[in-house]
């Protein structure tokens, strides 16, 4: 093996565990028990596949230049400058033809590779061929892999055919015009399409299937043997510069003329999730067999539970796992589950059963303390059972004794959902609640800031008048004639006046208390009310709010004070509860938890960068353990005009499972809509109070670390003083011992908390998982959408205590690893100019570019800060299909809608080549929806959408399309709220004309194409991994 940076031992053999030095570690954290590693949140840099370097870790720095990597101002020079993109850099650095913008931010930020690397790209593409496939069979429903590459032919684009393969094999050559037999000509870079970008978007073309048995292979087929697992790759290539190891460098005579890489010649996330659709969309999933793969987040379908979790519950990394530690560590595949135990689940699937065994309470093992579930076997005619998670046998209490059958099942198997289904609830006893005693019913106070700029721009009179209509849609449980949840009001500025709204006075009575030090509550009858008792005295303290304080010209503000006092009143009424904070300033009052403007520019890109996202106090931390201790959840509702630093301010709600909400420069015309939808959204949804969530295993393996909204006292119980339905937390896991093949990897979650009614319950979901001594398997039952998740979640945990280039080196070097040893260990042997993906990973490359491109890793100078820690906090409590629609932003053509039909439109990638001057299209992520009009839209599109004659008529300023009776307008507005629909986040419209100012930003979203301020393409992210893959190889 080369020496290039990598240590000289046999990379991927499993043979070389054991050799004394410590096990490479996945992208992340504390890794191997035995071994000690930096504080929790630190990602480590994956060492090469099987052994690592001494002492366990690669070095921190990249590789030393080889004769085969970039010229002299190459990927690993060293001391290149902090913009430049870590690890391998993209290959392509040529500021795009379609860039009108990119002249200007080029000098800023350099471009992130050497711009002498035009002609290397060329070399580099030529030697690599795309190809994908899985070992055996692919997952039902995964569809056959089609070699990724170019059609050959004009004319409209064939569908798909099934591939025609060897035994055993799913590795595909490339086609004629893949991107280039031994031989072949160099390619220009894609910056120069012949094409432009004017002309109506791309057919988004099919693959060209291998040719039939008979059937010569064309010139630039590589010959295909049938697979041969763990081969040896063939010995080290010819180097010669630009090309990527492993390229063909021999170039007889004079260069034939050049081709162009077809983005349509690699994998698409579009197809992928329409390959989906077609094969899995609208039918059943029964969960009976343990470790299938589900559909994707982005297929409609139906879930029956006959024994495992709904997907909508839990979604792993990969539903097969590795039978050894040391099989794990060659893989680097995390092993983690994203959990969203209170999801959604749409009304044509069945609720959860209620399973209530009286003052006994759940019968669950003695010795690790699982609860009765489908995994439990019982034996002796009924009397016992072994536990499926530690093997140990239990006595059945006499209470829950029943006889079996001929195959050992109890008689009453199906009756009981605790046996026969994978989710379910338990009324908890008095054991499981705080004091031993019942619980009392939660409570919501509403808190606003009432400083002169809120009172100015009107903001304090929308929420009054807001909270009359919210207030009548307090959650309550389906049997409740009203909500159980009592209400309670504060305002503040410097100081917090407190409102007694008992419904025997005539008016609402109003208490200061101007010592913010040591908050105290100033009285306790009267305060917390039911709203339905209290309701004419509400109404009219609401009404007198903003009067009271119209001659205000406070502008200071408090808020640690604020939260503490809501804390206390909740202690004092003895409650749960959840904190409805309105604020719009940085707290600079004297009083605790005061801030400062510490915004500085000139941190970004050096090692003190990470401090930007790190709280400026430790007040709001143990303010936040306080809540968490006390069941009182804080959610933040955020209006700020400048800095005020989310970073700090946003860790009460993140801790105590509360979302932020964040609306920059708020206007009453333009913004007030998106608020009073998120306002509404967060009162009326599913909740659980004062939870605390314990993850169990079967032998073999563990829970080791956990990502979300959520606080730990200790390595097992994740703590939230809420959560709700749209709350995920993310669970890795790493072995013990080994795992057994017929026995399987099974989880257990279980959530005690409190319902809004106040009873104490228990809600539990278990799923099986298969264990495979096959790498084949592994690779097989992955799920990339949720891979891509975890790998955000535990980067954007690193980002507070590793400078960010290390991060992004990291995720370059897993995402490589992953793929290498999937070559080495999976795909029949070929040359190693081709590139060979995972059916199930084919579009990881994507989506992990999408990932380092986010403003969270990659700064922007259009980016502030308080932008920055915002969407970082967002993204650690995303479940998986927020995570998948976040990075991957729907692109939508709007121009070719079927008025008649109501379904979506068929989505396209996320590039500037998609996009049509003649076209509108509709782009969202979940926080932002934009509407995009090219500069020749049609007039009568204009006209049935914005009801104006042209498109220079539109008013971009308007945040909502006006109400127009026809079938264009209604159609596009139908699209918009399907899209709303199942988002947590009211995302506000902004609409984009093409060539205009604003389109910067909409450009930043197509996350294919190379970023304006740094940040590869996908072509060549794609080429970058695929040189890393070459070099792990070597």
């Amino acid at each position: 093996m080369s020496q290039q940076g990598y240590v000289a031992t046999p990379p991927y053999s499993q043979s070389q565990s054991g050799m004394g030095l410590p096990p490479p570690h996945y992208g992340h954290y504390s890794g191997d028990p035995s071994h000690a590693g930096p504080p929790p949140g630190v990602m480590k840099p994956a060492g090469p596949l099987g052994a690592a370097a001494s002492g366990g870790m690669l070095p921190q720095g990249p590789p030393p230049p080889g004769p085969h990597q970039f010229g002299q101002n190459g990927a690993h020079a060293q001391g290149h400058s902090p913009q430049r993109f870590p690890g391998p850099p993209p290959v392509n650095s040529v500021a795009p033809s379609y860039s009108p913008y990119a002249s200007a931010a080029q000098s800023a930020y350099p471009s992130p590779a050497s711009t002498s690397s035009i002609s290397q790209l060329g070399g580099q593409l030529n030697a690599m061929h795309i190809s994908t496939g899985g070992s055996g069979m692919a997952p039902p429903g995964q569809g056959p892999p089609g070699p990724l590459s170019a059609p050959s032919f004009p004319g409209p684009p064939r569908p798909p055919q099934p591939a025609i393969l060897q035994p055993g094999s799913q590795v595909l050559p490339p086609p004629p015009t893949a991107l280039n037999g031994p031989g072949a000509p160099p390619l220009p870079p894609p910056a120069h399409r012949q094409d432009g970008f004017s002309g109506p978007a791309l057919p988004n073309a099919q693959f060209q299937p291998p040719p039939l048995p008979g059937q010569s292979l064309g010139t630039g087929y590589a010959p295909q043997p049938a697979a041969n697992y763990g081969a040896q790759m063939p010995g080290a290539p010819l180097s010669y510069p630009g090309g990527f190891p492993g390229g063909p460098a021999q170039m007889a005579g004079p260069p034939p003329p050049q081709k162009k890489l077809d983005p349509d010649s690699i994998p698409s996330p579009i197809q992928v999730i329409e390959n989906d659709r077609a094969t899995r969309g609208g039918q059943v999933y029964v969960t009976s067999t343990r470790g299938q793969v589900p559909p994707l987040v982005t297929t409609d379908y139906v879930v029956q539970d006959q024994g495992n979790a709904s997907p909508r519950y839990i979604r792993c990394t990969t539903y097969c796992f590795p039978c050894t530690s040391d099989m794990a560590k060659q893989a680097q595949i995390p092993l983690a589950a994203v959990i969203t135990p209170f999801a959604t689940i749409p009304s044509n699937e069945t609720p959860l059963y209620l399973v209530n065994h009286g003052e006994s309470g759940p019968v669950r093992c003695n010795r690790c303390k699982a609860y009765m579930c489908p995994f439990m076997q019982f034996t002796e005619g009924g009397r016992r059972y072994q536990c499926g998670f530690c093997s140990c046998v239990n006595d059945v209490p006499p209470f829950y004794f029943q006889h079996l059958d001929h195959v050992g099942r109890r008689l009453d198997h199906y009756e009981k959902p605790e046996l026969s289904l994978g989710s379910y609830e338990y009324v908890a006893t008095l054991d499981y609640c705080r004091k031993n005693k019942p619980p009392n019913p939660p409570a919501f106070i509403f808190m606003i800031d009432v400083s002169y700029s809120n009172i100015k721009n009107g903001l304090v009179k929308l929420i009054c008048e807001e909270l009359k209509t919210v207030l009548e849609k307090l959650p309550k449980e389906e049997q409740q004639e009203s909500s159980a949840i009592r209400v309670g009001f504060i305002t503040y500025n410097k100081v917090l006046h407190f409102f007694n709204v008992k419904s025997n006075l005539a008016q609402p009575q109003m208490m200061v208390v101007t010592d913010v030090g040591e908050v105290f509550v100033p009285l306790l009858d009267g305060f917390l009310v039911n709203y339905q008792e209290s309701q004419s005295v509400i109404h009219n303290l609401l009404d007198q709010i903003p009067e009271m304080f119209a001659d205000s010209n406070e502008n200071e503000t408090v808020f640690a004070p604020v939260v503490q006092a809501g804390m206390e009143a909740l202690k004092a009424a003895d409650c749960p509860g959840k904190l409805f904070i309105f604020h719009s300033s940085l707290p600079t009052a004297e009083a605790p938890g005061k801030l400062k403007n510490r915004d500085d520019k000139k941190l970004l890109n050096t090692d003190k960068e990470k401090t930007l996202f790190q709280p400026q106090t430790n007040v709001y931390d143990s303010l936040a353990k306080d809540c968490v201790a006390h069941g009182c959840c804080v959610t933040l509702f955020l209006f700020p005009s400048q800095y005020v630093d989310v970073a700090s301010l946003g860790l009460v709600p993140q801790l105590t499972g509360g979302t932020l909400y964040k609306y920059n420069n708020f206007q009453i015309h333009l913004d007030s809509q998106q608020f009073l939808n998120d306002l509404r959204n967060d009162i009326e949804k599913q909740i659980g109070f004062d939870a605390i969530m314990r993850v169990r295993t079967s032998t073999g393996f563990r829970a080791t670390d956990f990502f979300g909204g959520i606080f730990m006292n200790n390595t097992t119980d994740v703590e939230m003083a809420a959560i709700d339905c749209e709350k995920a937390v993310t669970v890795e896991f790493k072995h013990d011992d080994k795992l057994g093949e017929d026995s399987g990897a099974l989880i257990q979650c279980a959530v005690l908390y409190t319902t809004i009614s106040g009873q104490r319950r228990l809600r539990i979901h278990n799923l099986g998982l298969s264990c495979s001594s096959q790498l084949a398997d592994l690779y097989k039952s992955c799920e990339t959408d949720a891979l891509v998740n975890f790998f955000a979640k535990s980067a954007f945990k690193a980002v507070l205590h590793q400078p960010l280039k290390v991060i992004r080196e990291i995720l370059v070097n897993q995402t490589a690893h992953m793929l290498a040893c999937y070559r080495k260990n999976c795909a029949s042997p070929s040359a190693a100019s081709q590139l060979i993906l995972p059916d199930s990973m084919k579009v990881l490359p994507v989506y992990v570019n999408c990932l380092l491109k986010s403003c969270v890793l990659l700064s922007r100078p259009e980016v502030s800060t308080d932008e920055r820690a915002y969407q970082r906090q967002l993204v650690m409590t995303m479940g998986v299909a927020d995570s998948q629609l976040f990075f991957y932003p729907l692109l939508l053509p709007i121009h070719t809608v079927d008025v008649s039909s109501t379904a979506l439109p068929a989505a396209v990638r996320c590039s500037e080549s998609r996009l049509s001057e003649e076209g509108l299209f509709l782009l969202a992520d979940g926080l932002h929806m934009f509407l995009w009009l090219g500069a020749s839209s049609p007039a009568e599109l204009i006209q049935g959408i914005f009801n104006v004659p042209s498109l220079a008529h539109v008013n971009t300023e308007m945040t909502s399309l006006p109400e127009v009776g026809n079938p264009y307008s209604q159609t596009l507005r139908t699209i918009m709220s399907i899209i709303q629909q199942k988002r947590p986040y009211s995302m506000k419209l902004v609409i984009v004309k093409q060539r205009e100012q604003p389109e910067m930003v909409f450009r930043q979203f197509l996350v294919e194409d190379k970023g304006l301020h740094g940040g590869s393409s996908y072509v060549d992210f794609l080429c970058c991994v695929h040189k890393e893959i070459c070099q792990l190889l070597n």
